[in-house]
């Protein structure tokens, strides 16, 4: 019997390692990619300079792309050449489809088909646990809604960029990059002039709005409104939870934002009346996902940086391009809180029961993601010199890959960077990802021990 050839046991094992453990697949696969873009970015002609950048710079750069966060220790638009451009925009690309979109398509390429596991956790991944036979599909399904709403905002942006007198393969280029930048909510500007100089300019920052919100609510919702836009009742409890969540957080954080900072002359107050308007809107949808903004935010107010930070750690839809613990996560907890004030028994929205299954996730994702973000303060107080607020923001901001700043991250130590780094990996990845790559198991015990409450509060 001939003997397994090299690239026959490599393709057994990655399939087995899909079948038994999808999740560590997904990380491995998310890891590998950030580490081929890093070794891009060390090439000399990755840089404007042409001399090779620094492995933190090119590191991190790299996953802040792929991880669609947007925290930057250089300047995409002076720093890097047009090859590394190219590289982060593919990186930004990769990293928008998701982690467990990118390790079902290489499970597809290796073995031509995918797991039972490895079907359960993609469809969880994208909230359709009834459709195990169509994850295949659904990943195409995304794939080209992804491709559809890019190049939609690819030819909204071009015209613009073509009317501020820049030749055709400048503004096409930008375009494209910016397009990238806002549909997976990553938050990078290939612009040399950055964003703050097109402040008033509504058809450059409507597209930003529109991509941004369409990005962060969800593939799975996307998919649904797509299936049932003309009858919204048929909308599944996900959909209606995250299109109502994410509305309301919309509509209050630009509320707030623009209260606070309406006569700070340091931001909104120079302003016109218009101005003021629109950059609260895009605060709105940028406070927790794309982190594109007009305007400096390390001027804003410390009450507004309060609010950013609540804003950033609640972040967009699940198996989206935004990140923090997701608006359903906040919506569920809430209807859990609600419920107990009125004494019912169960948790109900939208004419549906939450199982209590349901809230033992929402729990174990805010939970887990609020120790991650308050162990990382805590260390970076004790290796960096700046206070509790500025680390809080940049700390919150990597975790829930916004990529707003108030401009520490390029200054700080170089252990404070790799720091960032593994934040920005596990924001991405998700928190309970995370948590099934370190131990896939479900626990099922046959003995139950006996029910005894203790006091709470």
């Amino acid at each position: 019997m001939a003997q397994p050839t090299r690239k026959t046991r490599v393709r057994e094992w990655i399939n087995h390692l899909a079948r038994t453990s999808p999740a560590r697949l997904a990380l491995a696969v998310f890891a590998l990619i950030i580490a081929m873009e890093t070794l891009l970015l060390q090439l000399p002609f990755a840089t404007s300079t042409g001399k090779r950048a620094a492995f933190i710079d090119s590191l991190f750069q790299a996953t802040s792309a792929v991880c669609v966060t947007g925290l930057t220790t250089t300047s995409i638009a002076t720093d890097w050449s047009i090859f590394g451009q190219i590289i982060l925009a593919f990186g930004m690309k990769i990293g928008g489809l998701g982690v467990m979109t990118m390790a079902s398509i290489l499970a597809l390429a290796v073995s031509r088909h995918i797991g039972l596991t490895q079907r359960m956790l993609a469809a969880m991944e994208t909230k359709s646990e009834d459709q195990l036979g169509a994850v295949s599909s659904l990943i195409r399904a995304v794939i080209v809604v992804s491709l559809t709403c890019e190049m939609t905002i690819f030819a909204i942006l071009l015209p613009r960029f073509m009317t501020l007198k820049e030749g055709f393969a400048q503004a096409a280029w930008h375009a494209f990059f910016t397009a990238l930048s806002i549909f997976n909510n990553v938050g990078f500007v290939a612009l040399p002039e950055g964003f703050e100089a097109h402040m008033g300019d509504w058809w450059l920052i409507t597209p930003v709005i529109i991509g941004t919100t369409i990005g962060a609510l969800g593939f799975p919702v996307m998919l649904d409104i797509r299936h049932h836009w003309r009858e919204p009742r048929k909308l599944t409890l996900h959909s209606k939870l995250t299109l109502s969540a994410y509305l309301l957080i919309f509509l209050g954080a630009a509320f707030v934002i623009g209260v606070s900072e309406w006569s700070n002359p340091d931001t909104f107050g120079p302003l016109a009346f218009h101005e003021k308007i629109q950059t609260a809107l895009l605060f709105g949808v940028n406070s927790r996902s794309s982190g594109l903004t007009t305007i400096d935010v390390s001027q804003m107010t410390r009450g507004s940086w309060f609010l950013l930070d609540i804003l950033m750690f609640i972040g967009g839809g699940s198996a989206s391009t935004a990140g923090g613990i997701k608006v359903t996560t906040v919506a569920v907890m809430t209807l859990a809180i609600l419920a107990e004030a009125r004494g019912d028994q169960d948790i109900e929205a939208f004419g549906r029961r939450i199982p209590p299954s349901t809230l033992r996730l929402a729990v174990g994702v805010c939970g887990l993601g609020s120790l991650i973000v308050a162990f990382s303060i805590f260390f970076l107080l004790l290796v960096t010199p700046y206070s509790l607020d500025v680390l809080s923001f940049e700390v919150i901001s990597a975790f829930a890959t916004t990529g707003l700043s108030v401009g520490i991250t390029p200054d700080l130590p170089l252990i404070g960077k790799y720091w960032l780094v593994a934040l920005m990996f596990a924001g991405r990845t998700g928190t309970m990802t995370l948590a099934a790559a370190l131990a896939l198991r479900d626990r099922r015990r046959l003995i139950r021990m006996p029910e005894e409450r203790p006091t709470i509060g």
